[in-house]
């Protein structure tokens, strides 16, 4: 090679140098810029800087297989990736963490994850990482989560928080990594107690809310501790990721969960049948019914409503679901829960009237308006929910917890539900409470009542067993059961678990086996006035 080789040699070799120090000194430029804003109050959009950086990152050009670039507050990693990629494992330690940042963290990336790039692209794959050791670009976000129990908890909040305030992302070119089926694992490690907290990992979803640029999601995270102090999460897909901290009651044990299912299956199964069958048979024998009878089967009507709106509601809350689909599964059956509560408090009303108005008192068109109360004011409560907000009904996370020898993971279950604190104090506790309140005191009132005409009656004997099942009839009809979902706190916990699920989930058999002992009792009691009527006309 001559002379004027090499010095072209060298030409570029110098130009490609100054490229790659223009790059990275651009790029850093931009971090330095963000952190300016977040000591600011500038209007800037979060998401127009996180995506400027991450554009820079893929853009960028250097030598070598990565890139490192770190100010106070964020680090990024670029790297150079081909087809014959078998992981990658990234450490803090190793690499230096940020300088403000208060532990530990890494990040597994499996050999899976160029797969479906290297199917349509032949070139070089670009991975980048961007590591925030302050919550300030996605602060939005944590005042709404996106599904789950944590929705509605502010970043102000002390209830709720980011663990060591750390967002840690990932990237693999321009597209979106998603349904891995091996996960991409991060570790958060600290110092802290987490005793009374409920630590879930959470990403970052991205379009999700109306008000603010992204929302925090749970949803293709698994959570699990093999430590006290460490936080592992397992991840489908790429993204910004963190760990939520939410101070609440210890999740419900995952052992638990199997058990909670079956019941609740076989329960609200009976309970279909049962509520059908009645239905049905009072269809059979309309010309014999009354206002009562009518009352029950709206009663009826709405738990068979809500027991299979009940059983959809896991099903429709699975990823391939569309959101849509279980929005709407989640208004419906919240519509039905408000159907049942509002017919038990009608029952009580009218047992009321039934004990209290010693002269029949007649109400013109009286089925009609109280069918007006029981199905209308529960529709106009959630079309309303719907026209201000429909995102207050959506995918619902359960937490449980599983315990394995020393180490405590942490798995999701999600419904189709109330995703709104708010909604859910109100018009799911809040109106149930009130709800069994009414019927505590009408059945407390009732069975007073009962035990005067009793008194006066003085009829010893078998009455007795009577007066037993009268009371047990009571208290299902009136729903007083449902009293039990205030219990779910302390040592409590458990045993309100199971029988709320019990009782409640058999509620639909229950009213069944009422509405059977009511029939044979009515017609026990024609057959006696017609043998008393016979025997008199036979006397004469």
């Amino acid at each position: 090679m001559d002379h004027h080789g090499v010095l072209f040699l060298c030409l570029c070799l110098v130009t490609s140098q100054s490229r790659t120090v223009e790059a990275s000194e651009e790029t850093l430029l931009w971090m330095k810029r963000m952190e300016m804003v977040t000591r600011s109050r500038s209007l800037t959009s979060f998401a127009e800087l996180i995506h400027g950086l991450e554009c820079r990152l893929l853009n960028a050009s250097f030598r070598g297989h990565n890139l490192t670039l770190q100010t106070n507050t964020i680090q990024t990693l670029a790297f150079k990736l081909g087809c014959d990629f078998t992981g990658l494992s990234l450490s803090s330690a190793a690499l230096g963490r940020v300088p403000q940042a208060p532990a530990q963290h890494a990040m597994q990336f499996p050999a899976e994850l160029t797969r479906d790039a290297c199917r349509t692209h032949q070139r070089e794959l670009r991975l980048i990482c961007i590591y925030f050791s302050t919550t300030h670009f996605f602060q939005d976000g944590q005042s709404r989560v996106g599904t789950g129990p944590f929705l509605g908890a502010s970043q102000k909040d002390i209830n709720s928080s980011l663990l060591n305030n750390y967002v840690l992302g990932a990237q693999l070119g321009h597209g979106h990594v998603h349904n891995l089926s091996e996960p991409v694992n991060i570790s958060f490690w600290h110092n802290q107690s987490l005793e009374g907290y409920m630590v879930t990992c959470v990403f970052w979803k991205e379009g999700a809310s109306k008000q603010h640029w992204g929302v925090w999601s749970p949803e293709g995270c698994r959570t699990e501790q093999p430590s006290p102090s460490q936080v592992l999460c397992r991840c489908n897909h790429l993204t910004y990721f963190a760990v939520l901290m939410q101070l609440s009651p210890a999740p419900v044990p995952a052992e638990l969960l199997a058990p909670l299912t079956y019941i609740s299956l076989v329960g609200c199964s009976i309970s279909i049948v049962a509520s059908l069958l009645t239905v049905l048979l009072h269809f059979y024998a309309r010309k014999q019914s009354d206002s009562i009878t009518r009352i029950h089967m709206n009663l009826h009507a709405s738990v068979l409503f809500l027991n299979v709106a009940f059983l959809l509601s896991p099903v429709l809350a699975m990823p391939p679901v569309p959101g849509s689909a279980c929005t709407a599964l989640a208004a419906i059956l919240h519509y039905a829960l408000l159907s049942c509560l509002t017919w038990m408090a009608i029952e009580g009303f009218n047992l009321y009237l039934l004990l209290g108005r010693v002269y029949n008192v007649y109400i013109r068109r009286y089925v009609l308006k109280l069918c007006a109360v029981g199905w209308g004011v529960p529709a106009s409560l959630v079309l309303l929910l719907l026209a201000v907000k429909s995102s207050v009904y959506g995918p619902y996370v359960i937490p449980l917890s599983n315990s394995q020898g020393n180490s405590t993971g942490f798995q999701n279950m999600s419904i189709c539900w109330v995703r709104n604190p708010g909604v859910h104090s109100v018009l799911v506790m809040g109106y149930g409470g009130l709800t069994s309140l009414f019927n505590l005191v009408v059945l407390a009132w009732a069975l007073r009542v009962l035990h005067r005409l009793r008194a006066k009656e003085k009829a010893p004997g078998p009455r007795a067993c009577r007066d037993t099942v009268t009371v047990l009839g009571l208290t299902v009809l009136l729903g007083t059961t449902w009293a039990l979902a205030f219990f779910s706190f302390g040592v409590f916990l458990l045993p309100q678990l199971f029988l709320f699920t019990i009782f409640n989930s058999l509620y639909g058999f229950f009213l069944f086996l009422w509405f059977c002992s009511q029939r044979c009792r009515s017609e026990a009691e024609a057959e006696a006035e017609m043998e008393a009527f016979s025997s008199s006309h036979t006397m004469q």
